[in-house]
């Protein structure tokens, strides 16, 4: 082992939870996200069974959010700002969604299960909060710095657009994914052009006609 790499037993649960999220991951694609795939994992990496146990007392929901946090941790530890900085907004954003993807290629019977248990009612408002927080990272790795609503509409609409990007992805079977890859480009095409559109309308004072304008001179007329 890497002297730089703490031992699993040294772990605190937080940190033990996303050292073996991936691992339950792989393991759920044939066992379910349940006390199986935790076991597995757990052995795979060492770990205490009974540790494990302790730091996903939430069962599912709390193995699937910690498997979505090490894809945050991941990404943001791939695209530094260097990395992003040179691209566009929608390269930033379609890159980030990419990345994701990516990260779960091969995991796709595991995703499917996830979903499911995301969406049913007991879970729904934690799975849209968690949601939401993934879609918040995106916008800030992304150098979004809006404080107004913006800042809200940005990560409601990327937040629809990665799950349905996902629906999209777990039953993709074409090569390379090439069905996902058109349809997230398609959706974030959609969302640059409502963008322009949204820009145009709540900044007239760069725009041409301007109805205020337009009215005082009915009331008005120039001279």
């Amino acid at each position: 082992m890497n002297q730089d790499t703490p031992d699993i037993a040294d772990l605190t649960l937080d940190e033990l939870r996303l050292a073996l999220a991936p691992a339950i991951a792989d393991a759920a694609i044939f066992d379910g996200w349940g006390d199986d795939a935790l076991v597995m994992a757990a052995e795979q990496m060492g770990a205490d069974i009974d540790v494990a146990r302790l730091a996903f007392k939430g069962g599912a929901i709390d193995m699937i959010f910690a498997w979505i946090e090490a894809v945050d941790t991941a990404m943001a530890a791939a695209f530094t700002e260097d990395v992003i900085e040179p691209m566009k907004i929608r390269e930033r954003i379609r890159a980030l969604v990419q990345f994701r993807l990516d990260a779960v290629a091969g995991q796709e019977e595991a995703l499917r299960r996830a979903l499911a248990i995301m969406a049913m009612p007991q879970n729904a408002a934690a799975s849209a909060k968690r949601g939401w927080q993934t879609a918040d990272l995106m916008w800030r790795l992304a150098g979004d710095t809006a404080t107004d609503y913006n800042h809200y509409t940005k990560r409601a609409i990327l937040s629809s657009i990665y799950g349905a990007t996902l629906a999209v992805f777990v039953n993709d079977e074409s090569e390379d994914k090439a069905e996902t890859r058109a349809f997230l480009d398609r959706r974030i095409e959609g969302v640059m052009k409502f963008e322009k559109v949204k820009a145009k309308l709540l900044n007239p004072e760069r725009e041409s006609f301007s109805l205020t304008r337009f009215l005082g001179r009915l009331r008005y007329p120039a001279r």
